[in-house]
């Protein structure tokens, strides 16, 4: 079985004692890196000042090396060491920072963090031993959770991932995947720019960013000068701006004539596919020509796919882990066999 946790890929630097502020780690990340402690996650949403996150960091960045960590230390007391470590990043991106991603991962890591945030006893240390590293494109990551994992695909068959930094595609095969059919692009954070656009024009909003205002852009409402706006019509026009001037125009060397007499199954994915609006445009553009589905809890697919990875290199489910570094989530699975 499957076991994907996942937290806020905010982060914020952050040296205050913060006793008791969450229930458990997952909800309590407060980790020492680089000789100063960092809160992450839901933590860095509740106590944080300006949490941020840098859009496809890359591993020589801090916020990518922290957010591992934290991962790391969800997963480090319930698996068998050496581990098996997969991760990736968007297809633009893969090749640049694959040996980098490699040689940060794979070591013994010394993982510092804070207990007393959600009532232990202070600063606790934890120990991981990654003895091998795959990094493989994430959409190839959401292939393969398809084809092994619980959907049990096969055949040929489309993927289309929207999360908040990118959206990509792929044509998948029993064979392998078709690189030509491979775009990525811009994700979420452009419609959540244009909702932060729209509400520019009629309010202060200060310093808050498309990070920052990811979570109103999910809750559909947000609190300006202490009252209460909604948002969801301003969202439902942004996801019809984006996918409109963003996700139509890339699919149009994907969806093709040569491409449709493969396959006209297509998976959507990633976290955008939670928004019933952005699915009704594909529904609207393709809906007579292709037959879609929405995966269940899409924006841990890829991780999903990573654990999988990880099972096939080590032979071994308990020592298998798959890291997906989110540009608005970090989700990190394990597998259970049990």
């Amino acid at each position: 079985m499957l076991l994907s946790r996942s937290f806020s890929s905010l982060i914020e630097n952050n040296n205050t004692n913060l006793n008791n502020t969450a229930a458990d780690l997952l909800n309590g990340l407060k980790v020492f890196h680089n000789n100063q402690w960092y809160i992450c996650g839901n933590l860095a949403l509740t106590e944080g000042q300006a949490p941020h996150k840098l859009i496809n960091s890359s591993p020589n960045d801090m916020d990518y090396q922290l957010l591992t960590k934290a991962a790391m230390l969800l997963v480090a007391d319930s698996v068998e060491q050496p581990v098996t470590i997969t991760t990736g990043f968007p297809y633009a991106t893969y090749r640049i920072y694959k040996d980098a991603a490699i040689e940060h991962l794979k070591k013994t890591h010394v993982l510092e963090y804070d207990s007393s945030t959600f009532g232990s006893a202070g600063k606790k240390t934890k120990m991981l031993d990654v003895g091998n590293v795959d990094v493989i494109p994430e959409i190839v990551g959401c292939s393969i959770a398809l084809r092994k994992g619980e959907e049990k695909a096969s055949g040929n068959f489309f993927i289309l991932s929207c999360g908040f930094g990118t959206f990509e595609s792929i044509l998948s095969t029993d064979a392998g995947v078709i690189e030509q059919s491979m775009i990525s692009t811009h994700g979420l954070r452009y419609a959540i720019n244009f909702m932060i656009n729209e509400l520019s024009n009629k309010h202060y909003l200060g310093f808050r960013t498309a990070h920052t205002l990811d979570e109103a852009f999910q809750k559909g409402s947000l609190y300006i000068d202490k009252k209460n706006v909604d948002v969801r019509e301003i969202r439902r026009n942004a996801l019809k701006a984006y996918y409109s001037e963003v996700i139509s125009p890339a699919l149009r060397n994907v969806i093709t004539d040569k491409n449709l007499t493969r396959t006209n199954k297509v998976y959507l994915c990633g976290g955008g596919m939670y928004y019933q609006d952005l699915v009704d445009c594909f529904s609207a553009e393709f809906g007579e020509i292709l037959q879609m589905e929405v995966v269940s809890d899409p924006a841990s697919l890829a991780s999903k796919g990573y654990a999988l990875n990880s099972h096939r290199l080590s032979g071994n489910a308990r020592a298998s882990v798959g890291i997906d570094i989110g540009n608005s989530t970090t989700v990190v699975t394990s597998i259970d066999n049990g």
